[in-house]
């Protein structure tokens, strides 16, 4: 069942392929990069450079970046970050992120944080690296991983997270995508019920990887000094909603070694926005950096502030809404089965239609042309709404792209409204027609018409559900 679900959205979706070593960054001159190369989770071989001040002190602490979302994501894009923190005398070890285990549809944050952990043993080696002064920084997915690594072990001095999220993944991806929508002037149905309903059967169906991890229960293990980073208009985790939770959750741990900023004019990377979150620019958020360098020496040094928050408060227009598993009538087994059963109703009039034209079989046809609208709309509404959707939810977060509007609907949303409208209305016309065609129509003809009834009466709590027949 999995397996045929996720054909379906695979259409939509570029998988890559295993992740290969890449070349090591371009430096500026005062910095220095030493190729290295650790074993991660499965004894996967990743590789990665450690950068460092030219002429650095010996006994410097270090610090592991670790990636955001993304299969195989090459060291350089997190190069502004390594060079703007080994500039705070920090030696700096950037990865490429494996691909191998990691895809769209599946991935583990306990197998990325080993593959982290490999990267912090490999640090914690370095000459002029001192050992008990090696952390780990993580990036929006990361901030999920960094802190199930620092969990795991004694040798992770400190934590840094930025965009971090204290929501499960499902709940914040179906938040992301819906305030997109919104923020690109979208309202209605197609936002409040079909956008959270994809996910949850998507979930349902295998192919949202890590939908329910519990982020709480992870920070509650903490030990370690952390500092967590917010952009004021972060548009991909909700920044005003997850703060509280981290603090709570380390609090319950008994972790008060805590230092959360929001930063000005600053995306979900903390890096610098001019239009609200949308555009991210190479420049990370002034004061970011050397914000990460003096905490770094006070973690390390045994004075890392006690319960410290500062920073404009965070924009976020709308709060994220629970996004429960599916019942069971509701499940990906059950959605498959419905789409069949459509299929087969609707596909069936005009199949045996064309059937009969090429072998010129002549059968007495009841002229229902209420049934061809049925057929028609119901096979129309079906594949143009799921592709439609797909596409939404590929396209959505920060650069949601929805299409014209009207009324803040979608244009192409709201025709396949009108359409669902139509299809519902055909099958009434058509089962008010039934005892004139029961006369009239040959056996044959009786079941055509009777599997496309039956595919109409199916079709209109199907729509319902999915919020086409919803305002």
């Amino acid at each position: 069942m999995k397996r045929v679900l996720a054909a379906i959205v695979a259409a939509s979706i570029l998988l890559t392929g295993p992740a290969s070593a890449t070349a090591p960054p371009p430096l500026p001159a005062d910095l220095t990069s030493t190729e290295v190369s650790f074993r991660g989770n499965g004894d996967l071989l990743l590789h990665g450079s450690v950068i460092t001040p030219a002429g650095a002190k010996d006994a410097r602490p270090g610090v592991v970046l670790v990636h955001g979302a993304g299969t195989g994501t090459p060291r350089d894009k997190l190069l502004g970050e390594a060079v703007a923190f080994a500039r705070q005398g920090m030696s700096v070890l950037v990865y490429d992120k494996r691909s191998e285990g990691y895809s769209t549809f599946t991935r583990s944050y306990a197998q990325l944080a080993d593959d982290a952990l490999g990267a912090v043993e490999t640090l914690r080696r370095q000459p002029g690296v001192d050992p008990g002064k090696v952390g780990i920084w993580g990036l929006s997915e990361g901030g999920w991983v960094a802190p199930i690594a620092a969990s795991r072990s004694t040798h992770i001095a400190f934590v840094i997270v930025v965009g971090a999220n204290a929501l499960n993944p499902l709940r914040q991806q179906t938040w992301a995508v819906a305030a997109g929508l919104r923020k690109a002037g979208v309202s209605g149905s197609l936002v409040d019920r079909a956008e959270p309903t994809l996910y949850r059967v998507i979930a349902d169906g295998g192919m949202f990887p890590e939908p329910y991890h519990d982020p709480e229960p992870v920070l509650g293990r903490v030990r370690q000094p952390v500092l967590a980073i917010w952009g004021e208009h972060d548009l991909l985790t909700p920044p005003r909603e997850s703060p509280p939770i981290f603090a709570q959750a380390l609090e319950k741990g008994g972790n008060r070694h805590y230092t959360f900023r929001f930063f000005a004019g600053a995306d979900h990377a903390a890096h610098l926005t001019p239009d609200g979150g949308v555009t991210r620019l190479p420049e990370l958020a002034p004061g970011y950096a050397a914000l990460v360098g003096t905490w770094v020496s006070q973690a390390t040094s045994g004075q890392a502030p006690e319960a410290q928050i500062s920073g404009p408060a965070p924009v976020q227009a709308d709060d994220s809404v629970g996004v429960p598993p599916t019942e069971w009538w509701e499940s990906a087994g059950v959605q498959l089965v419905v789409l069949v059963l459509l299929l087969a109703g609707f596909g069936a009039y005009p199949v045996v239609a064309l059937v009969r034209r090429v072998r010129r079989t002549r059968v007495e046809v009841v002229p229902v042309r209420a049934a061809r609208l049925v057929s028609a709309g119901g096979l129309t509404v079906m594949l143009g709404g799921f592709s439609y959707l797909f596409y939404v939810i590929m396209t959505g977060g920060k650069l949601a792209a929805p299409g014209p509007l009207l009324a803040g609907r979608p244009v192409v949303w709201l025709a396949l409204q009108a359409v669902a409208i139509a299809t519902a209305v055909a099958t009434l016309v058509t089962v008010a027609m039934a005892g004139r065609w029961r006369q009239a129509a040959g056996r044959g003809e009786k079941a055509r018409l009777g599997l496309l009834i039956a595919g109409g009466a199916v079709f209109v709590p199907w729509a319902l559900y999915w919020g086409l027949l919803l305002p």
